[in-house]
């Protein structure tokens, strides 16, 4: 294991996984927490909710080709093609692939976590991708993190990633899960501790002897789901499970072992006893609103789903198929499973699963994200469903007032055969799979770059509109509060999921229009009318999903700075890269200030380069409030010049 120097010069014990990944990939900065550090990124990935964006700024760069170890574009969320605007993206992404050297996933394919875990992902290597749940590779020891779309693209075009180095926290897994709990309890017990917003500034590092009872899809899973907890990312060490997983995917070569030095030390400790688990379930509307199955059996279930990036693979779809087998799905729900990539599909097929979910009842969907994202199944009114998915925010199903739980596969299918939330006992013994000594490899619907991509013509569709311009932000503003919103605000608050929303991914100005909308309606006229604004925010604001439409549409609707309690990690990096102030307050700033409220925010630049704090005063009263930004020197620059790509084309003299 060879360590750069600028790794070692603070560190004088054992190295942790973390400090040894990032070690070998760091370029600027010190391993330590709080410090900003820029780290060399091998592979990325991107998806067509948030790729055609990407691409579009990875071309506004001008450069020819991409100059990563490999980049991926996966077409995995918009595949409900009701009109033009989907089946065009497909083809943007596909020409674009070809011609900036990426490689193309197809529609069909798979879902970007499981496809990338299966086939690219390498242990040791670095993965940034444009979606919260990048972090499922860490299963396989990659440090996999989700970013924005222009992160993402400034990454292929060889820059590296700057961020503060987070706490590592130690996870120290003993024992082994019980018959009828699984990897999903894992995640929802930390989930239950941590809380969603207790892994912000953090990355959680798997270690102990229970380590080696966990299958890397089954670490994918807990990685996966480490990103509701706001966590940097999540890992677990490469061993003899990952040789085997490897082997199994025919890429052994891949294989390296990597794992923390015994002394090794960490910011943090969590001990977690598999044996002591039992399964559980988040209840809605919040991946942390975690109980025990035994306190909700009995609840009425009208719908239940298997699948997405979080527990989608081969023995999760197995199990549900065989917990199903001689058996039919309940009269009064209604049952689908997605599975996470065509490979698993099709040995499904080939195993008989598949017949075993057809006869009982259950409805096979494509593999694709779909549901977990809105993308059709959507709830009845009022219904409650239960899904093997990672988020349960008010909305996200496409049904504005369904009541969402968050279970594992096995939970999901007693509640398929029992029409309510049951332990999965009731179903007698767990049913044990029997896993394929290797997989069926048939990457035919992966298409490689060219060697030389120059001559390839990208088709654009009309609905996918050029990158909107942004001025540099003034010095002195005078802004309205446009809208107040309390703690643990979601980006599909800011800019919703779903079948009427996602197509329009392309097109900043008709996604603007639908910004906030489920929390206010009249957000974007109200912004329009004020000429733009300021937001001023809760606990935990940003949190969930990495799309930069949240901070893409409130900018082109002229908001200028947010102000809240804290910001998700992701998020906040969005707003600065679209030249959006993200101001820290006090609670008793936030108390203070009201919607409507105008607000002086004078001296930016000043703070913004000195690291100062920024002071706001309310017109109102003439009170003044001291707002801090903690931007890093080289965030200040992207800010003050109005956003990440102007600051990449001024650096360029473009």
């Amino acid at each position: 294991m060879t360590i750069g120097a600028a790794a070692r010069r603070w560190i004088t014990l054992g190295l942790n996984l973390v400090q040894k990944i990032l070690g070998e990939h760091l370029v600027a900065g010190e391993l330590k927490p709080g410090a900003e550090i820029a780290i060399r990124i091998d592979q990325t990935l991107t998806q067509d909710a948030t790729g055609t964006m990407a691409y579009l700024q990875f071309e506004a760069m001008g450069i020819p080709r991409v100059r990563t170890e490999c980049s991926v574009s996966y077409v995995d969320h918009n595949t409900l093609q009701t009109g033009f605007e989907n089946a065009d993206d497909h083809l943007f992404l596909q020409d674009a692939a070809a011609r900036f050297g990426v490689w193309f996933s197809r529609p069909g394919n798979g879902i970007c976590h499981q496809v990338h875990l299966e086939r690219f992902a390498v242990p040791g290597r670095t993965l940034l991708g444009s979606d919260s749940h990048t972090p499922t590779c860490g299963g396989l020891g990659m440090i996999a993190m989700g970013a924005g779309g222009l992160d993402v693209a400034c990454a292929m075009a060889g820059e590296p990633y700057a961020l503060t180095m987070p706490a590592v926290v130690r996870v120290h897994l003993t024992g082994e899960l019980g018959p009828w709990v699984s990897a999903k309890d894992v995640i929802l017990e930390l989930l239950r501790r941590e809380t969603v917003r207790g892994g912000v500034g953090r990355i959680y590092e798997y270690d102990g002897p229970g380590v080696a009872t966990l299958s890397v899809p089954e670490r994918a899973t807990i990685t996966n789901m480490g990103a509701e907890l706001g966590a940097t990312t999540s890992v677990f060490p490469s061993d003899d499970r990952t040789r085997e997983f490897l082997a199994f995917q025919k890429r052994a070569e891949a294989y390296r072992a990597i794992e923390a030095d015994h002394d090794a030390m960490y910011d943090d400790r969590i001990d977690i006893d598999l044996s002591a688990l039992e399964p559980l379930v988040a209840c809605p509307h919040s991946p942390d609103a975690v109980q025990s199955i035994r306190e909700l059996e009995g609840t009425r279930v009208v719908q239940a789903l298997v699948g997405s990036c979080t527990n989608s693979s081969y023995r999760d779809m197995a199990t549900v198929a065989l917990m199903l087998r001689g058996r039919k799905v309940h009269p009064n729900l209604s049952a689908g499973v997605s599975p996470g990539s065509r490979q698993v599909f099709e040995m499904m097929a080939r195993d008989g699963y598949l017949a075993d979910l057809i006869s009982a009842g259950v409805r096979i969907l494509e593999s694709a994200c779909g549901p977990c994202i809105g993308m059709g199944q959507a709830p009845p009114s009022g219904g409650v469903s239960v899904r093997s998915f990672n988020r349960n925010f008010p909305g996200r199903s496409g049904t504005r007032d369904a009541q969402v739980y968050l279970a594992s596969p096995e939970v999901c299918a007693a509640a398929m055969v029992c029409g309510e939330l049951v332990h999965p006992e009731r179903l007698g013994e767990r049913p044990s799979v029997a896993v394929p000594a290797s997989a069926i490899v048939d990457d035919g619907l992966i298409i490689p770059p060219p060697a030389d991509g120059t001559s390839v013509a990208i088709r654009r569709g009309p609905n996918i509109k050029p990158l909107p311009a942004f001025e540099p932000i003034p010095d002195c503003l005078t802004l309205r509060v446009a809208l107040k919103v309390a703690d643990n605000i979601t980006t599909d608050h800011i800019s919703p999921a779903g079948s009427r929303f996602l197509p329009l991914r392309s097109n900043i100005p008709a996604i603007s229009e639908y910004v906030f909308s489920p929390v206010d309606p009249e957000f974007a006229s109200r912004c329009k009318e004020w000429g733009g604004g300021l937001i001023l925010g809760g606990s935990n604001y940003g949190q969930g999903s990495s799309r930069e439409h949240a901070a893409l549409g409130p900018r082109y609707l002229g908001i200028r700075v947010v102000v809240a309690k804290s910001f998700a990690r992701i998020h906040w990096s969005n707003l600065v890269n679209f030249g959006i102030l993200p101001l820290v307050v006090e609670a008793s700033t936030y108390d203070a200030l009201e919607q409507g409220d105008e607000v002086e925010v004078c001296g930016v630049h000043s703070a913004v380069r000195s690291g100062g704090s920024v002071t706001l005063r309310l017109a109102r009263t003439g009170a003044e409030f001291e707002a801090r930004h903690h931007l890093t020197p080289a965030q200040a620059q992207i800010l003050l010049a109005g956003g990440r790509l102007n600051a990449a084309r001024g650096a360029s003299g473009a």
